[in-house]
């Protein structure tokens, strides 16, 4: 847990001292998959991002072993099979809103495209995805994003015992309330 909070507020540091930034440390990242035997889904809520509203430079960090699942056994095989967290502790994502100084921010969901680097598994992918985000008053902006990730592109294996019972694509979906930092 130590390495995670130095490794965010190294993130933090990045963006600019000066710089109006919008912060949060209980964002949203649920993931789906569709599959023949069974659904699987997971919730994080302990998702870290910090969004530059001066230039939409956005991070997002998270550890792996936050995700919770309805079944312990699911969130074994998740953690210990599939995205190896031990190994690979955290995700990440480095990026910008595209055309940020161009938008108009209201009360009223703002599609936006956002664009960076998705890091899963110790696997960088440059990745582009669609989005919105709302200004729900000076001090507090919503963020919210679905996406699929391929397994694959993130070297994430599937045993061959399972390999038909779990879908090669992942549906991501990112809910976050980001506040106002004074810091």
């Amino acid at each position: 847990m130590k390495s995670f909070l130095l490794s965010f507020s190294a993130i933090a540091l990045a963006f600019s001292m000066n710089a109006q930034k919008f912060m949060t440390q209980t964002g949203t990242i649920k993931f789906f998959s569709k599959t023949p035997m069974e659904n699987i889904d997971a919730v994080n809520n302990q998702v870290s991002s910090i969004l530059n509203a001066e230039n939409g430079e956005v991070v997002f960090s998270m550890l792996m072993k936050g995700f919770v699942f309805e079944k312990a056994l699911m969130q074994e095989h998740f953690n210990e099979k599939y995205v190896e967290s031990d190994k690979f502790p955290k995700s990440t994502f480095k990026g910008s809103v595209k055309n940020f100084s161009t938008l108009n921010l209201s009360n009223k969901p703002t599609e936006v495209t956002v664009a960076g680097k998705l890091t899963i598994h110790g696997v960088t992918k440059d990745i582009e995805t669609k989005g919105t985000l709302t200004k729900v008053s000076d001090k507090s902006i919503t963020a919210a994003s679905t996406f699929s990730v391929l397994l694959d592109d993130y070297e994430i294996k599937v045993p061959s015992a399972v390999r038909d019972n779990i879908s090669k694509s992942i549906d991501v979906t990112i809910n976050l309330s980001y506040d106002k930092s004074d810091k």
